[in-house]
């Protein structure tokens, strides 16, 4: 009886020696790697890095990083759960001709509750077709995603609505745009539009040069607000800041909108435009359409439009109300 006993244990031993790389294959890493010359069948280690955007994320684990090891093109990418991209000191890009570079549908990231998206140093160019740079969507019932692109070019964008980062969600969520140029697009730059209903969207944008879009800088419809500090919403073919409807608020501080063509800011439907230390200069149409609120602090040149309501007392060299 110990006779047999023993080769049954070594044959045992050895179908779990079998089993183990199968399973360590098919897990998924933390962070994963993408390299002009790697091949998206390779596990996407530091080693044997994958080819593009798309490949890797599928051998990332939720909350898990993307890096790029060298310079290249790493193709559109659908992103189903949190993830990081980040190419910030080694540059990645993505041609997205006639499709988004970046989409996110929320209501496909399932049990994943945290529902957080990290872009990071990438390149989208959508080379006179591509239909938006970061594409946003989520219904009623989804809350609480996050999404932050961060020091990103999103250029060329000339197909189907043709926005640089366009946010349409209905439930709850924050976008956050920091240190990002957007320009020559067709559509508006940043539009935070729900898709249908209302938006519970709330932006902060800080550090953006949105720039040249055919339409519109800064866009908030449907109940979104933003808050756009340090930024320039310049030479855009309609106005420059755009709020629309009720409930949706744009708060801007220390920022330039200048030579749109229609305006630097404008707002209707009773949407709220509250402006602090910003220059809204008008080389054509007006400064201003629309109703705002100032604290005195802001310069208007060309043709003034819309006087402000003030809010409180002007503020004085020392920035106190």
């Amino acid at each position: 009886m110990k006779k047999l006993i023993a080769p049954m244990m070594l044959a045992g031993s050895t179908a779990v020696a079998l089993l183990l790389p199968m399973a360590s294959a098919q897990a998924q890493a933390t962070r994963t790697w993408v390299s002009g010359v790697g091949d998206d069948v390779n596990p996407c280690s530091r080693t044997a890095p994958c080819k593009t955007f798309a490949g890797a994320i599928s051998k990332t684990a939720v909350n898990g990083e993307i890096n790029c090891l060298d310079p290249g093109g790493f193709g559109a990418v659908t992103i189903t759960k949190s993830i990081t991209i980040d190419c910030l000191y080694i540059p990645g890009s993505i041609l997205n001709a006639s499709v988004n570079a970046v989409f996110i549908p929320f209501d496909s990231f399932g049990a994943d509750v945290r529902k957080t998206v990290r872009l990071r140093g990438i390149n989208m160019q959508g080379a006179g077709t591509g239909t938006n740079g970061v594409r946003i969507t989520g219904g009623a019932t989804i809350t609480g995603g996050n999404v932050t692109v961060e020091e990103c070019l999103i250029d060329g964008n000339f197909g189907g609505t043709g926005r640089g980062i366009s946010d349409e969600r209905q439930g709850a969520g924050e976008l956050n745009v920091l240190s990002t140029t957007i320009r020559n697009n067709l559509g508006i730059g940043i539009a935070i539009i729900p898709s249908v209903g209302t938006s519970g969207v709330q932006a902060t944008i800080q550090h953006a040069r949105v720039l040249n879009n055919t339409n519109s800088g800064i866009s908030v419809q449907g109940g979104a607000k933003a808050t756009v500090r340090w930024s320039n919403t310049s030479g855009n073919g309609n106005v420059g800041l755009d709020a629309e409807g009720a409930g949706s608020q744009l708060n801007v501080t220390d920022s330039v909108s200048s030579g749109n063509a229609n305006a630097a800011l404008f707002t209707s439907g009773g949407a709220a435009a509250i402006l602090s230390g910003t220059d809204l200069v008008a080389y054509t149409g007006q400064a201003v359409n629309g109703l705002w609120t100032s604290f005195g602090n802001n310069r208007t040149s060309g043709t003034p439009g819309t006087a402000p309501t003030p809010d409180g007392p002007a503020s004085t060299d020392l920035g106190q109300k």
